[in-house]
């Protein structure tokens, strides 16, 4: 889980003005990014509505590089040490700034292609727009990886069954939903899962939802590997 603080500063994007985002991450990008790519630590663009972030923000990180063919069409090739700790989570961002109860639906599909090796998890991470509650969506894990907070009990929301977790990280509440196998592809209804946490749960009260994000939240990956999104997109109404 990144802090609440560093993806602030990375939303803001006042973080290109750091100089280390000129000298992290010197590997090319895939030869398939087509239309955009970056290395820089703080690397971000907008396409087809979804904006794209290389967003390197842990310490002792190593090499990253994001590119995109589209919006919904975008990769990672990440070298990050054999050491804890999270070291970035490159991700996509859609915009809904809509309170829960204005929602009629908020829903997304993914579908990924990802190592066997190292240490991440595929995740959603949405954000209220005070962001002082996140909601993460883990769609998959490998290696040494795990959620904050004390176990709530396994529920089955939006398609799928989850081990839940509720817990802090000092500066947010932190609700993670961790898909109890693990899954490549597939459409997770996110709108049950938001209003079963304000309703059944009362955990929170009626947020408005700023960003729906998706990525990969990068531990370990020595040596280099590829996370490759083939496809995600998000709808809401």
């Amino acid at each position: 889980m990144a802090s609440s603080t560093l993806r602030r500063v990375t939303k803001a994007l006042l973080a290109p003005t750091l100089a280390l985002g000129a000298t992290i991450g010197l590997a090319s990008a895939p030869a398939s990014a087509a239309v955009w790519n970056s290395c820089d630590q703080w690397g971000n663009t907008n396409l087809n509505g979804y904006t794209l972030y290389n967003n390197i923000w842990g310490s002792g990180a190593g090499s990253q590089c994001i590119w995109a063919n589209s919006g919904t069409n975008w990769g990672v090739w990440a070298n990050h040490p054999n050491t804890g700790g999270i070291k970035s989570y490159p991700n996509q961002t859609k915009a809904i700034n809509k309170s829960i109860t204005s929602l009629g639906s908020l829903s997304s599909s993914y579908n990924v292609s990802v190592p066997s090796s190292g240490a991440y998890n595929t995740s959603y991470d949405i954000w209220d727009t005070d962001h002082d509650y996140e909601i993460m969506l883990w769609v998959n894990k490998t290696g040494p990886v795990g959620p904050l907070g004390s176990s709530q009990g396994t529920v089955s929301l939006g398609g799928h069954s989850w081990n839940v977790f509720k817990g802090t990280n000092g500066a947010n509440e932190v609700f993670s939903f961790i898909r109890t196998s693990n899954s490549s592809s597939g459409t997770v209804n996110i709108l049950p899962i938001l209003k079963w946490i304000k309703d059944t749960k009362k955990w929170m009260g009626n947020e408005t939802i700023g960003d729906v994000q998706f990525g990969y939240e990068v531990t370990s990956s020595s040596g280099g590997l590829n996370f490759t999104t083939n496809n995600l997109t998000v709808s809401s109404s």
